[in-house]
């Protein structure tokens, strides 16, 4: 399968480094290796990326400040961080600093293409990249959400998205009004559930009440022990734009 994505590796341990790159480069994706923080964040302001695989113990620069540091030079471009620390802190940690999936070593070389495949699907890539198709807009009461240009806009003011508040997003329009189930939201945003996503996901819905928060009308409400409801006030119909 070839994406035509090009993808910023950055691992300090050489030969981890050289096997996933081959690995990637097998898969048909163009990918792009750096051994440490600074080197990475100098390829990533110079080059084009549409995928970020970053380990977090890098020397110079650690990933999550590697994170951040793309994360204000591009808010949307997906991020996986590599690491061989599993607890749920230093994964709320790697969220909190923009990352789009966490995986721990040591991982499956299956493991690793899937979680690319699905994030770069979210994205809207397919084998040729990105295309036009379903570039709908949906509305939130003042706001159009543009799902697949990952923006929320109100009053000509864009917000960028990331890929998992994106797909989180989309998930509570496509519910709009209605119970979305926290199970249901976890397997469609994440692909799994359990409670480390879940804590993960409230993260998530934090920015998103966030973004929401220009609009009296519209609020994502807790439904305990249940899930949670977008609530849009005063909605004249559930139309989408094109």
């Amino acid at each position: 399968m070839n994406n035509n994505a090009h993808i910023l590796f950055v691992e300090d341990d050489v030969n981890l480094g050289s096997l996933v790159e081959e690995y990637l480069n097998m898969l048909g994706y163009h990918t792009t290796l750096a051994v440490d923080g600074d080197e990475g964040l100098r390829l990533f302001r110079s080059q084009s990326f549409d995928l970020c695989i970053l380990d977090v113990m890098l020397p110079k620069k650690d990933g999550y400040t590697l994170a951040s540091e793309i994360r204000e030079l591009n808010e949307i471009v997906p991020v996986i961080f590599l690491t061989a620390r599993g607890h749920n802190d230093d994964r709320i940690k790697g969220f909190k600093a923009g990352c789009d999936d966490y995986i721990t070593k040591p991982f499956s070389s299956e493991e690793l293409a899937l979680r690319i495949e699905a994030i770069l699907k979210r994205c809207g890539f397919n084998s040729n990249g990105k295309n036009g198709k379903n570039n709908e807009k949906i509305s939130i009461g003042k706001y159009q959400f543009d799902p697949f240009n990952q923006q929320l806009i109100i009053d000509g003011i864009v917000q960028n998205l990331t890929v998992k508040e994106n797909a989180l997003l989309k998930a509570l329009c496509m519910n709009m009004n209605n119970l979305l189930p926290r199970d249901k939201a976890q397997v469609e945003v994440w692909g799994t559930s359990d409670y480390f996503i879940g804590r993960s996901m409230d993260v998530f819905i934090t920015k998103l009440r966030k973004y929401l928060s220009h609009d009296q009308d519209v609020a994502i409400m807790n439904v305990h022990g249940a899930g949670f409801k977008l609530e849009v006030r005063n909605m004249p119909s559930n139309e989408t734009q094109d």
